[in-house]
């Protein structure tokens, strides 16, 4: 988590905390890389005994980030990035804003919107470990073929012209 929208009002991102909170409560291991921008607005916040099961850590690369999607049970972000990746790792999302620019993922399953009532960010995350992701179509990038294709093409048309 690391949008404006989440780290600088301090009410939203206290909610979206204790919706988290509350996920440990039910028995999740809920591991949260802290943005430094998030680090700093939680200071602001004072100290809060969090549950056991919620473990706040330092950042982590891109690499190790990948290796923690990869091996979730479910993600929970305001990235626009991690909605993408949490997608080909076919992991469920549930992401924590009004509103995203992956609609498609939306509409197919793979991604719920929860924005920042705790209620609404627990009962889409229960939900999606339920259902375990998409129902809508399965692919709406295509198949992983497009390369294949276009070179098939390429190679068609160049063999037009040299005739």
């Amino acid at each position: 988590m690391h949008r404006a929208e989440n780290t600088d009002d301090l009410e939203r991102l206290a909610r979206i905390f204790t919706a988290l909170d509350l996920l440990a409560q039910s028995g999740l291991q809920v591991v949260c890389p802290l943005h430094p921008r998030t680090r700093k607005a939680l200071s602001k916040l004072g100290a809060k005994k969090w549950h056991a099961d919620l473990t706040l850590i330092e950042p982590v690369s891109y690499l190790d980030m990948l290796v923690l999607e990869e091996e979730a049970e479910l993600i929970l972000t305001d990235s626009g990035g991690i909605q993408k990746e949490a997608y080909f790792m076919q992991v469920p999302c549930v992401t924590l804003r009004d509103e995203t620019e992956w609609r498609e993922l939306v509409d197919a399953g793979w991604n719920r919107l929860a924005e920042s009532e705790p209620e609404r960010i627990v009962e889409a995350a229960k939900a999606a470990l339920a259902d375990g992701g998409g129902k809508g179509d399965p692919r709406p990038y295509g198949d992983g073929h497009a390369a294949e294709r276009i070179v098939r093409v390429l190679l068609w048309w160049q063999q037009a012209r040299s005739q």
